[in-house]
């Protein structure tokens, strides 16, 4: 049996080497969909109560929600790190209190303080999804992840 959670991200992004509008600097709303399996619990009727997925989950995944992805070889990122830091705003500002977990793996870094995180690859659905997964993996007994953005998505069974 499987219990299904989603959640909510707000996120801007571009994509690098593309012809189109999604070279520029836009934005998104994305839902994703965390598949978590295992047997019912016969005390509280659930596999895992979504609840609890989404707490855990989000501790990460806030780092997502209304921040800047960028890619790391991307040229406006030493841009937006330097104007933040004249800004004093570099190492995170009293109004910022999305602070999610810090991380840094092998396909991203996040910046909470700056609202920022920087990817090793284009953050299309399909690439988030790997990030996503490498970062709560340990976490669930995920089966299954599913990512929807505008007209975009993806899904990726572990």
């Amino acid at each position: 049996m499987r219990s299904l959670t989603k959640l909510n991200i707000q996120y801007s992004h571009r994509f690098l080497n593309y012809e189109g509008e999604a070279q520029y600097l836009h934005g998104h709303s994305g839902n994703l969909v965390i598949e978590v399996e295992g047997e019912v619990d016969e005390r509280t009727g659930f596999v895992s109560p979504c609840n609890g997925i989404k707490r855990v989950a989000w501790d990460y995944l806030k780092n997502f929600d209304h921040a800047l992805i960028l890619q790391e070889n991307d040229p406006l990122l030493p841009g937006i790190l330097k104007t933040y830091e004249e800004q004093g705003i570099r190492n995170g500002a009293p109004t910022n209190t999305m602070l999610g977990v810090e991380f840094e793996n092998e396909l991203a870094k996040s910046y909470p303080e700056c609202r920022l995180v920087v990817v090793k690859k284009v953050a299309t659905c399909e690439n988030l999804i790997e990030v996503f997964y490498s970062l709560l993996k340990d976490k669930f007994n995920i089966k299954k992840m599913t990512f929807a953005s505008g007209d975009n998505c993806a899904s990726m069974e572990f």
